[in-house]
């Protein structure tokens, strides 16, 4: 019987994917979880056909579970279902390991198409995704500042640009002060930026938040 994991931190969510699942591709078994700990807990002592992550998920980054699920099962697919748009996270998670992206405002339909290749070993992206890959693909080493940043730069950035504090962030990602701090330094030094309000307007300009 296929098995199939859910890891979100929305318990609504989780059922309705689920349900989903349950009805288009028949008898299956569903594991959920709603955080890191959870997830790396399922994934290194049960047998997992696919996993469905969200990269919101609370104790970690997304790309930093996706790298830890990896290097647990290297094998596994898997699907990363996110409410941020594709052209900020995706190309960072297909290096990671994804096999799929698609935004949570995606249809029914095109999460069944995409579990449904990826079970058959493809990879997934939809039509505007790949409109976006080819763009870049294009633009080669013409790339914005912010593409230079690490998976955890670049987390600590967009929440930077979305308002938090330190302190926040550090509670959101599991770091202490002084490293999150560490990382803002880090961050308006690759940017060539002065202080949180340039990054904020950076970050409106190139669409991250």
């Amino acid at each position: 019987m296929l098995k199939v994991l859910i890891a979100d931190d929305h318990s609504l969510f989780r059922r309705g994917v689920k349900d989903l699942l349950s009805h288009e591709l028949g008898p299956v078994t569903i594991g959920e979880c709603g955080d890191a700990h959870e997830l790396l807990e399922l994934v290194r002592h049960k047998m997992w056909d696919l996993l469905i992550l969200d990269i919101g998920m609370p104790g970690t980054t997304g790309s930093e579970a996706l790298k830890r699920v990896k290097s647990e099962r290297p094998e596994l697919p898997v699907i990363i279902l996110s409410m941020h748009p594709e052209d900020q996270y995706a190309v960072r998670l297909f290096k990671a390991g994804a096999n799929a992206y698609l935004m949570k405002a995606s249809t029914s339909q095109e999460l069944v198409k995409a579990v449904r290749k990826v079970l058959a070993g493809g990879q997934y992206v939809s039509a505007t995704l790949g409109e976006k890959l080819v763009l870049l693909l294009h633009q080669g080493t013409d790339q914005a500042p912010h593409a230079r940043l690490s998976d955890r730069e670049y987390e600590v950035m967009r929440l930077l640009a979305s308002g938090k504090t330190v302190s926040e962030i550090a509670d959101c990602l599991c770091l202490g002060t002084t490293t999150v701090s560490t990382y803002r330094t880090r961050i308006l030094d690759k940017l060539h930026l002065r202080n949180n309000a340039e990054l904020m307007r950076y970050a409106v300009q190139h669409e991250i938040v």
